[in-house]
């Protein structure tokens, strides 16, 4: 044990502090919060990316939904004429709300069901929008306490290599303690754009969210 310590201070002594290199001279706890971060991170940025897509293809599509929907002549010609594989959120909330409302023919309570379908669709229609936020929000909270489990592990091991080499130069210090502050940087690097990506998100959720029940409320008050 003391002969893989005194051979990782020999390690530590090399003055190449570039990224790739710190992470090799990095021990195996350390390297997994590196390679836990480094994931994270990349799939934060892929949910950020699609996401972004996703906001942006759902707000045209319901905008043009909507007018295409005040200028028909009736719902239910509107509905016959929909496509069937159509993608807009409003769309296939509209859609699943008129065939529900549709497979009873009493007219009574119209409004009433008409209502509690469009609820109900919204409602599903939202948890499809709003999947992987959990994830962001996760990543946003508790990367930079990886990161920093990864800094105090990695001061612990230069501090053992200063006790095995009795050496308390800087060349012996500064490489051990970079590579622990590798692992809180990339902590921050996953977090912070998590946290603005979870944020921003959320609130295009809601303004779109609110868009959906000012249509269902207007739909309503026409039947």
């Amino acid at each position: 044990m003391e002969a893989d310590i005194a051979s990782q201070a020999v390690g530590l002594s090399s003055t190449d502090f570039s990224i790739f290199n710190l992470f090799l001279r990095a021990d195996i706890i350390v390297k997994s919060v590196i390679i836990l971060l480094i994931g994270a991170s990349i799939y934060s940025w892929a949910i950020i990316y699609d996401k972004y897509k996703l906001f942006k293809k759902i707000n045209k599509s319901s905008d043009e939904f909507e007018e295409k929907f005040w200028k028909s002549k009736s719902a239910e010609t509107f509905l016959s004429n929909l496509p069937a594989n159509i993608d807009d959120p409003m769309a296939k909330i509209f859609k699943s709300s008129m065939q529900s409302v549709m497979k009873t023919r009493s007219k009574s309570n119209l409004s009433e069901r008409l209502s509690t379908a469009l609820e109900a669709n919204i409602e599903k229609q939202m948890i499809i929008i709003e999947k992987h936020y959990t994830f962001l929000a996760t990543v946003g909270s508790t990367a930079p306490f990886i990161g920093l489990f990864g800094t105090v592990w990695g001061i612990m091991n230069s501090f053992q290599s200063i006790a095995i080499s009795r050496n308390t130069s800087l060349a012996i210090v500064a490489p051990g303690i970079a590579e622990a502050l590798f692992a809180t940087a990339l902590g921050l690097l996953a977090a912070i754009p998590a946290v603005v990506a979870f944020n921003k998100f959320s609130n295009d959720s809601r303004n779109y969210s609110q868009k959906l029940e000012n249509f269902s409320k207007r739909f309503i008050s026409i039947i």
